[in-house]
């Protein structure tokens, strides 16, 4: 059957006696064959694929499918393609199962399955586009086993109807959007076995009713707006395994009665406001496996632990426990995962712990002042959490020596850790993080060791000297931040042997050179932050064909001449952050680079997500991270959307016209180009980037007037023009009527609100001239009033030649050379300082 779907799919119309079709878990895409639908005889039909819409069903053979196979008693479409709305009539008056998850319907949820008589499940789960509201049912259909409609958009209030599907085992209406109470007719389903309202917006107390249904072994009412006191109702739920009521408001003591039930094995209390103690009687429950707790004020940790000795995982982070590290915990002789994170709890080195299975132990931010020393009984570790403690000094020598071979996850971030980085014998760890210590010196070769090693973090420390030229064949990693270190010579050839890097951050150290050609070889790369280090070299366009490019920030080193166009077909195509600033860049603005930005020209309208992997390991996710100048600051965002565009490249040496092709990159949200040698009109175009959110073209020499079209940008929150040569009155409307003075300073023919000059007293026919500034390095590039205060330091008679050199002559060459070679720091200090407060 198969070879005959794949070789003549449409010949499958044929087979009119055919009375089970099944085609699930296939490989298939395409069509499906509208002559699937002649199969009249058909009692089941599963055309479930594994992979999310590479089968499409148009919605005239869906319809067919529902009206025509009156025979059809099972019919799963799972993960198929549909794209059409809920059918209103259906005649298969033999359905009995109906699984429609993840097949993109739409349009408005309707009572038409709810009448099929014969229909015991129903799964519409995974359908974000179905909307309205779950209709009044009538008690004509008692027959329904499960229904599910999880993770769609159907909302309003659940009405009193639900009860009367009084034969319903599961009932899953996780992450809709359901408010209000949920109806005491919900004691009516004493059938209920899987019962899941997590997610929603539900308010109120948890009906008292919920007593009632004593079948029940899965609860969750997670993640809604309950209040009060926790009700005492479930200690009637004997059979309950799994109960989840967090992310809620509920501010009672720990319901003590929840130890009756014998069967549970996962109780989640977290992020809610309850208070007290938790009774040790918690830890005696026979099949407790995981408890979480954490987020509340619980005040005090049972000594009598000891009384389950079945317990394997313990989640306890976020109260307010105090005091020493329990040595009742050692007691827990199967403890696997132990998190007490965000407590007050600090070790008693005499504790003499062992866990002789423990592998997961998070101890973040606590109160510990050394390492634990307890860790040298711990052999099977595989993760360790200590990081945002107060532990300073050198790593010991017994740490680093010891040998756990199966740890993966290290992190010691946010201490105070000083001296150089030991030898570790971790060989397979996948993830290091030390960011934010004092450590130093070299970078130690045993790094190179780390065959296994995914993400390395050293950011914000002291090392220094060069990096090994190991990290650039380690075939496994993938995140390699360095920033904010002093590490010094050439960058070594990364990716030499490694096509797994995807995120570059090597931001803020003394890196120099040339880039090497090796990141060709990165095919997955995604960010590359080389910026403020001292690299001498041109621009890369050769990085334009890594596909897969998001970010490029190449800011504050020394790259020279012009912006070349790569020689590819698809160049940056999703290149969305492109940071050039404050390098010596020349000539005029890249037109052509520009137009192959895709990223910025196609608008992504779809859901805000935060470039990195998802999940790097089982216990720590990672999402880049960059240092930008947003609205005039310098921002370090700890992530960046998937939305974020910006192009930077301000204080260079370009020249000539703004390029009217900027109209087409539609998505982008800001745009500097202040700090060049720019000239022209600003071009009206620019009004079409209808998403720009801050807009900096000061200190250049353009002419003519603001367009009136910019008042058109509805988003704009910071327009910063100074310091140029514009005329005429200034644009009002929308935005434009919120900017003040300092976004217009120093061009001295503009008029109107917010200036003080009226627009009446100008001689209309005065057109200014260009300054005759022939220095590609122009007084307004490269002074400010504050430069020229720095003069008066010499004595006043240093200061006035200083004032009559600017102001009556262009800048001379010694005059540039002498002062910027003294005091360039100072001078891009203060241009900063100066352009934070126009902004």
């Amino acid at each position: 059957m198969t070879s005959i779907f794949l070789q003549s799919p449409h010949n499958i119309g044929r087979l009119t006696n055919l009375r089970h079709l099944n085609l699930s878990r296939s490989y298939f895409s395409g069509k499906i064959p509208t002559e699937i639908s002649y199969l009249s005889s058909l009692v089941s039909l599963d055309l479930s694929s594994l992979l999310v819409y590479r089968l499409q069903l148009d919605q005239t053979t869906f319809e067919t499918i529902l009206h025509n196979l009156t025979n059809l008693e099972v019919l799963s479409l799972y993960a198929i393609n549909i794209s059409s709305p809920i059918p209103v009539n259906i005649s298969s008056s033999s359905l009995r199962y109906l699984n429609l998850e993840f097949t993109n319907l739409r349009g408005t949820f309707t009572q038409s399955f709810f009448l099929v008589p014969k229909l015991e499940n129903l799964k519409l789960g995974a359908n974000d586009l179905l909307k309205g509201v779950l209709p009044k049912i009538h008690p004509s259909n008692t027959t329904l086993l499960e229904l599910d409609i999880s993770n769609t958009g159907i909302s309003g209030e659940l009405t009193d109807s639900i009860g009367t599907f009084s034969s319903l085992n599961i009932l899953n209406l996780k992450g809709c959007r359901f408010s209000g109470s949920i109806p005491d007719s919900i004691g009516n389903l004493t059938q209920i076995r899987y019962l899941d309202f997590s997610y929603n917006h539900f308010t109120g107390h948890i009906p008292s009713t919920i007593s009632q249904l004593k079948h029940l072994t899965y609860l969750s009412l997670s993640s809604n707006s309950f209040s009060g006191e926790l009700p005492d109702i479930f200690s009637n739920l004997q059979e309950l395994h799994y109960l989840y009521l967090s992310n809620n408001s509920f501010i009672s003591s720990f319901p003590s009665k929840i130890v009756s039930l014998t069967h549970l094995e996962c109780l989640d209390l977290s992020y809610n406001s309850m208070n007290g103690t938790i009774p040790s009687s918690v830890f005696s429950l026979p099949l407790l496996g995981l408890l979480w707790l954490n987020n509340n004020r619980f005040s005090g940790l049972p000594d009598e632990l000891k009384t389950n000795p079945t317990l394997v995982r313990l989640f306890l982070s976020h109260n307010q426990l105090s005091g020493s590290f329990p040595q009742s915990l050692s007691n827990l002789t199967n403890l696997s995962i132990l998190d007490l994170s965000s407590n007050n709890i600090t070790v008693d080195e005499g504790n003499q712990i062992t866990f002789p299975n423990l592998k997961v132990l998070m101890l973040s931010s606590c109160e510990l002042k050394d390492f634990p020393h307890f860790l040298t009984n711990v052999k099977k570790l595989q993760a360790l959490d200590i990081s945002n403690n107060k532990i300073c000094g050198q790593i010991p020598n017994w740490f680093s020596g010891i040998r756990w071979d199966n740890l993966y996850y290290l992190n010691l971030s946010h201490n105070s850790l000083t001296g150089h980085l030991p030898k570790f014998h971790f060989h397979n760890i996948g993830y290091l993080d030390l960011k934010f210590n004092f450590l130093q010196g070299p970078l130690p070769s045993s790094v190179c060791n780390m065959n296994y090693l995914q993400s390395l973090h050293l950011s914000h420390n002291n090392f220094s000297n060069s990096i090994p030229s190991c990290l650039g064949s380690m075939s496994s990693l993938k995140v390699l931040d360095l920033r904010r270190n002093n590490f010094t010579g050439s960058l070594p050839p990364l990716c030499a042997q490694n096509t797994s890097l995807r995120t570059i951050v090597l931001n803020g150290n003394q890196f120099e050179g040339t880039l090497p050609f090796s990141l060709l070889n990165c095919s997955n790369l995604e960010v590359v932050d080389i910026g403020n280090n001292a690299i001498n070299d041109t621009f890369p366009a050769w990085l334009g064909t890594l596909q897969q490019l998001h970010v490029l920030i190449l800011k504050s080193n020394m790259f020279h001449g012009p912006i070349s166009t790569c020689q590819t077909t698809f160049c940056f195509p999703k290149l969305r952050i492109f940071d050039l600033s404050y390098n010596q860049f020349s000539g005029s603005l890249p037109a052509k680079v520009f137009g192959n930005f895709k990223a910025m020209i196609k608008l992504d309208t779809g859901q805000i997500k935060y470039m990195g992997p998802s999940q790097l390991s089982l216990y720590q996710s990672y999402e880049d991270s960059v240092s930008l100048v947003i609205k005039g600051q310098d921002i370090e965002l700890e992530r960046i959307s998937t939305i974020m565009t910006t192009i930077d490249l301000s204080s260079n040496h370009f020249e000539g016209v703004i390029p009217k092709t900027l109209k087409d990159l539609s998505s982008l949200w800001l745009l500097n180009l202040s700090h060049n040698n720019l000239i022209g009109h600003i071009p009206m175009e620019l009004g079409q980037l209808n998403k720009l959110e801050a807009l900096d073209l000061s200190w250049n020499r353009l002419t003519g007037k603001i367009p009136r079209e910019l008042t058109t940008m509805k988003f704009l929150a910071v327009l910063n023009l100074s310091q140029n040569l514009l005329i005429g009155s200034i644009p009002q409307g929308l935005q434009f009527n919120t900017f003040e003075n300092d976004s217009y300073g120093g061009n001295l023919d503009l008029c109107g609100p917010p200036l003080s000059k009226q627009c009446e007293t100008s001689d209309p026919s005065h057109v200014p001239q260009p300054l005759e500034y022939e220095d590609e390095s122009y007084f307004f590039s490269g002074f400010t009033w504050e430069s020229v205060v720095i003069g008066y330091s010499f004595g006043l008679v240093v200061g006035t030649v200083v004032w009559s050199l600017v102001f009556k002559y262009r800048k001379p060459k010694w005059f540039v050379e002498f002062f910027e070679g003294i005091y360039p720091k100072k001078m891009r200090r203060s241009m900063k300082r100066a352009q934070r407060r126009r902004t």
